[in-house]
């Protein structure tokens, strides 16, 4: 079976945040079981819940074999690799830049194919790519990267509007925008955690 641009995109999304659960997973010293479901959570989370929002039933991942064979792949080579890599942080946050990246794309892309107005394209993009990780870090019992200072969901804003912008007024190949408003948001990400960027405290103290 010959994959499009765009299934591939989202194929490599998958695989990427299954990555990010089952290493959170395994952090945490889950089981088998346990590491599988935190993977397959972190990895459809974003895009099941936006699928419902749109009444794109039944979900994505029901239906789709090779995202579910990409999932369990990604567990196998997390646990059998982790002792490698398990004393860098790194590993979990590239890994979840590089799903926060795709996953943004492949869910404004589901939105256009929707007819959905454009905020509501990007909206959707951040759902898809933020709330995986959201429901792997409230499972995990981690402070949610979502409500907190980092650079995150504002990531996602900054590429999905990017992408949808440049889809507008530029006559780019669709696949060079994406690649770049992929490259935009994962680059972002990481350079945040590098330089340690954050958003403004909103401070209630009198």
């Amino acid at each position: 079976m010959q994959l499009t641009y765009i299934q591939g995109l989202e194929l490599c999304g998958t695989f990427a945040f299954a990555v990010s659960g089952a290493t959170a997973a395994i952090n945490k010293s889950y089981d088998v079981i346990g590491l599988l479901a935190l993977a397959f959570i972190t990895a459809i989370g974003g895009g099941t819940i936006r699928d419902l929002l749109i009444g794109a039933t039944p979900v994505a991942w029901m239906t789709d074999e090779l995202s579910n064979t990409a999932i369990i792949a990604a567990a196998i080579i997390a646990a059998v690799f982790f002792s490698y890599v398990k004393k860098l942080q790194r590993w979990l946050n590239i890994f979840d830049a590089i799903g926060l990246g795709l996953f943004t794309i492949t869910g404004i892309n589901k939105g256009m194919a929707a007819g959905l107005p454009v905020p509501v394209c990007v909206a959707l993009g951040v759902i898809t790519g933020t709330f995986g990780g959201l429901l792997r870090d409230v499972i995990t019992g981690e402070q949610p990267i979502l409500f907190t200072r980092e650079i995150y969901a504002v990531a996602s804003i900054a590429g999905g509007c990017l992408y949808v912008l440049a889809g507008i007024f530029t006559n780019c190949s669709g696949d060079i925008i994406q690649s770049i408003s992929v490259t935009v948001i994962v680059s972002i990400r990481l350079l945040s955690l590098r330089y340690n960027w954050q958003l403004p405290r909103i401070d209630n103290r009198k």
